[in-house]
């Protein structure tokens, strides 16, 4: 097994056994700290929100592909080890799929403790969503989270290992290049789901760093849902409601998942996507998640295989 499928093969590994490690101790929390302080009353928040997510997302990526090289100095079993758990602080699967599944199964039974558990899942207010809204909500955190925690740090990874590797740097150089990667994106996300709001005035920065960093990723996981649903005209259809979200990527991946599941998506006062269809019943909900399921596998596997043959090159 080579470095970067071991690496991979770990951190699917610690996905499945863990989900995510407690917010006290994860990486991301604590870098979440760190952005908290940029959203103060700056001269210059825009300057200000800009520089920052440019150097301590550099700074997190420097730091997380050092560590991984010096580790695997020691011996590449411990660079693998390393390199797996630093894919594993970057990505988020199973806590996503099981959320869902959990708020999609008690929406129609018990609908506040589905509303209490989309909390975790989607950034609205959740207390006048009707149960078909609930399912909604589940379904479009569902695409947009699997780009985002999921579809983009792998796809970063692959990205830096290539290009590291047409440098002609060693396969330890690579991997711990993609986990650099991996680890850049997941801080320009956090800066994002932070700071990227219109009333924060410190957030264009990091919105628009997200938006670019982002652009790939969402594009690649519409594909793949599209493909593991069997419907690849779905692409083309989602395409028309495109327009209605607000973001330049998210409605990429929920627009797909809309038209190959024949549901409405909305999000009261934002967005409806499909508003012809129906909201997703409990049987919709429970395709989303074996969908994103699969898409998710598919994933760890087109890295592996695209890092490997790019490392056998």
């Amino acid at each position: 097994m080579s470095l970067s499928t071991a690496a991979l093969a770990g951190a699917f590994t610690l996905d499945v056994l863990m989900g995510e490690p407690p917010r006290r101790l994860h990486p991301v929390a604590l870098f979440g700290r760190l952005v908290g302080v940029v959203d103060r009353g700056w001269r210059h928040p825009r300057l200000a929100g800009a520089l920052a997510v440019l150097s301590l997302s550099a700074l997190a990526a420097l730091a997380v592909a050092g560590t991984v090289w010096l580790a695997g100095r020691q011996h590449l079993l411990f660079g693998a080890g390393v390199a797996a758990g630093a894919l594993f602080v970057t990505t988020s699967f199973r806590r996503l799929v099981s959320t869902a599944d959990r708020v999609i199964a008690f929406s129609a039974s018990n609908p506040e403790h589905a509303r209490t558990e989309l909390r975790a899942l989607a950034g609205r207010d959740a207390d006048d969503l009707s149960p078909g809204q609930i399912r909604s909500a589940a379904v479009e955190s569902l695409a947009e989270n699997l780009a985002d925690g999921l579809v983009a740090p792998l796809l970063w990874y692959t990205l830096g290992a290539a290009g590291v590797t047409a440098a002609g740097t060693s396969p330890l150089g690579a991997v711990a290049a993609g986990c650099g990667a991996a680890a850049w994106v997941k801080a320009v996300n956090t800066f994002d789901s932070m700071l990227g709001y219109h009333s924060v005035a410190a957030g264009w920065g990091p919105a628009r760093l997200d938006d670019a960093v982002m652009w790939l990723p969402a594009r690649m996981c519409a594909i793949l849902l599209a493909v593991t649903a069997r419907c690849p005209r779905a692409l083309s259809l989602a395409r028309r409601w495109l327009p209605a979200v607000p973001s330049p990527n998210s409605g990429w991946p929920m627009a797909t998942l809309a038209v190959a599941l024949g549901v409405r998506l909305e999000k009261p006062g934002a967005y409806v996507i499909q508003p012809d269809a129906p909201l997703p019943a409990v049987s919709d909900g429970e395709a989303a998640v074996r969908l994103v399921v699969v898409a998710g596998a598919a994933t760890y596997v087109l890295v592996g295989l695209c890092v490997g043959v790019l490392l056998w090159l």
